[in-house]
C-alpha cells in the first residue's frame, strides 16, 4: 500500500473486504469519502481517515473490541448454544408426546410454541 493516498482496492484490503464491498460502504456513507480530485480520475482516500473510520459490518464485531465486549460476545454465543440445545430438547419432547398420544395443541401449550411449530417438528415422523 502506498503511504500518500490509497486506491479503493488498498482501502478494501486494509479493512479485509472486497473492493466492491468497500465501494458499497462508501456509497452508503459507511466509509470515508474519497479525496477531492479531478472528475473522471481514479478516486483516492486518505489512509489515516480509512484507519480511523469505524468499520461497519461483520468484521467489526471483535476487531479492536475491548476485553469486556469480547467477553459479552462470548456469553451471547453461549446463550445461543444453550437455546439451540433447549430447542432440540423441545423437539424430542414433542415427538415423545405425539408417540404417547398427546394432542398437538397440548404439546404446543406445554412447550410454549405454536401448534404450527410442533407440526413442523413432527413433519416426516
Amino acid at each position: 500500500m502506498s503511504d500518500g493516498t490509497w486506491t479503493g482496492a488498498e482501502c478494501a484490503a486494509s479493512w479485509g473486504v472486497r473492493t466492491s464491498t468497500w465501494l458499497a460502504y462508501v456509497s452508503r456513507g459507511q466509509a470515508p469519502p474519497p479525496l477531492p480530485g479531478p472528475d473522471g480520475g481514479r478516486r483516492q482516500w486518505d489512509p489515516e481517515a480509512v484507519r480511523a473510520f469505524p468499520r461497519p459490518g461483520v468484521g467489526r464485531a471483535r476487531a479492536g473490541a475491548a476485553p469486556e465486549a469480547v467477553a459479552l460476545l462470548e456469553e451471547m454465543a453461549g446463550v445461543a448454544t444453550r437455546i439451540a440445545e433447549l430447542r432440540a430438547r423441545q423437539r424430542d419432547l414433542a415427538r415423545t408426546g405425539k408417540a404417547r398420544g398427546v394432542e398437538v395443541r397440548a404439546i404446543a401449550r406445554a412447550l410454549q410454541v405454536s401448534p404450527q411449530t410442533v407440526y413442523g417438528w413432527l413433519d416426516g415422523d
